[in-house]
């Protein structure tokens, strides 16, 4: 059962008196968060989870802005009765510091100068998005969370919290997610991030101000990254090698395959900007939590409970990279486990339904 029509709410967490201390040392101010919630914060204000979206989602994880047809990005995880019981939790999702879904981020305005603050926007780190989290929580009246949950980037805020603040969560529920990026991972960023600079319409990051948008560069960047998120299982079953039309060879799209990914392309560029997708990308490039060797013995100082979960399809994030998590919270004390699901849809399958999977995370925030 879907949570219906909700609302999307903004508040400014951080403004010129109080600035944004960044992990860099840069300062950001205002500093202003879209997000959602659904359910009821119960009177002991205890009940509630804290959703952390992937890179390119947003504070719209449930229910529906006047269109059922279009829910949120975790609709079939968030409502009644559903493993996120909103008849139960108070669940909060905000999109994130960087974004571009009502959360300041590079394609917001620069007080300084009155446009976007483009390539100008201060590089920014995991535990950032954490303490503009953590802020928002506070703004909420809330202390301590049962739980946190995210997939792929959103597991890594999630990680990233228990280490900076292990004493705010109770349970934390990592899908799809990696402590450490392998060279793979970062190479397929950076053909991302090189296809949007090459763009000449982006334009030094002001093509707003420019009239443009480097349509072109985030295009390839999509199509590219969305063949990542993908099992070859899927691609097979969908659509082998099936065409357009019956006709000779040609140059354009002729491929089922192809029109799917140009499809992906251009329902991208309708709901995200460049700026974000470069930033944030940068984020998961650097994020190595456990170098700090102290790290993963914080996120054991409290009573955390860990659940990690992967996909045996997911070739981004193969399961090595969560059974490595695992172990180094296992090592420190952490009461954690791991389990893998069995899934053809590759690392998308955290959105979706694979048999197992929302069980297993209904049994354990339960």
């Amino acid at each position: 059962m879907s949570v219906g029509l909700v609302s999307t709410e903004r508040v400014v967490l951080h403004d010129e008196d109080d600035p944004l201390v960044l992990s860099g040392g840069a300062t950001l101010a205002p500093v202003e968060v879209a997000y959602e919630t659904y359910g009821t914060l119960n009177e002991a204000h205890d009940n509630a989870i804290f959703v952390c979206h992937a890179l390119t989602g947003d504070a719209h994880a449930a229910g529906h802005h006047g269109d059922p047809a279009r829910p949120g990005w975790w609709d079939n995880l968030i409502g009644p009765g559903r493993p996120l019981d909103t008849d139960r939790f108070f669940v909060i999702s905000p999109n994130l510091l960087g974004g571009c879904q009502g959360t300041t981020g590079p394609s917001s305005t620069d007080p300084a100068t009155g446009r976007a603050y483009g390539t100008g926007f201060p590089l920014f780190s995991m535990s950032d998005l954490v303490s503009v989290h953590r802020r928002l929580l506070r703004h909420l009246g809330i202390d301590r969370l049962h739980a946190a949950i995210g997939g792929s980037l959103g597991g890594m805020q999630v990680l990233q919290w228990t280490i900076d603040a292990p004493d705010e969560i109770g349970r934390a529920v990592l899908v799809a997610a990696s402590s450490l990026l392998s060279a793979q991972n970062i190479a397929f960023s950076a053909v991302a991030r090189t296809a949007i600079l090459s763009d000449p319409d982006f334009r030094d990051g002001q093509y707003a101000a420019a009239g443009t948008r480097p349509a072109a560069g985030l295009s390839v960047a999509r199509m590219m990254a969305h063949i990542t998120y993908v099992s070859e299982q899927l691609l097979d079953e969908k659509f082998g090698r099936d065409r357009v039309s019956d006709g000779p060879p040609r140059m354009g799209t002729d491929f089922q395959v192809e029109s799917y990914l140009a499809h992906q392309a251009s329902s991208f560029q309708a709901r995200f900007d460049a700026l974000s997708y470069l930033y944030l990308t940068r984020v998961m490039d650097y994020f190595d939590p456990f170098a700090d060797p102290r790290a993963a013995a914080r996120a054991a100082s409290y009573d955390t409970r860990f659940l990690v979960l992967s996909f045996d399809s997911d070739w981004r994030f193969p399961t090595h990279h969560s059974v490595r998590l695992r172990e180094q919270l296992a090592a420190a004390g952490a009461i954690s486990e791991h389990v893998e699901i069995a899934s053809s849809w590759g690392h998308d399958s955290f959105l979706l339904k694979p048999p197992g999977y929302h069980e297993r995370v209904a049994q354990f925030l339960a």
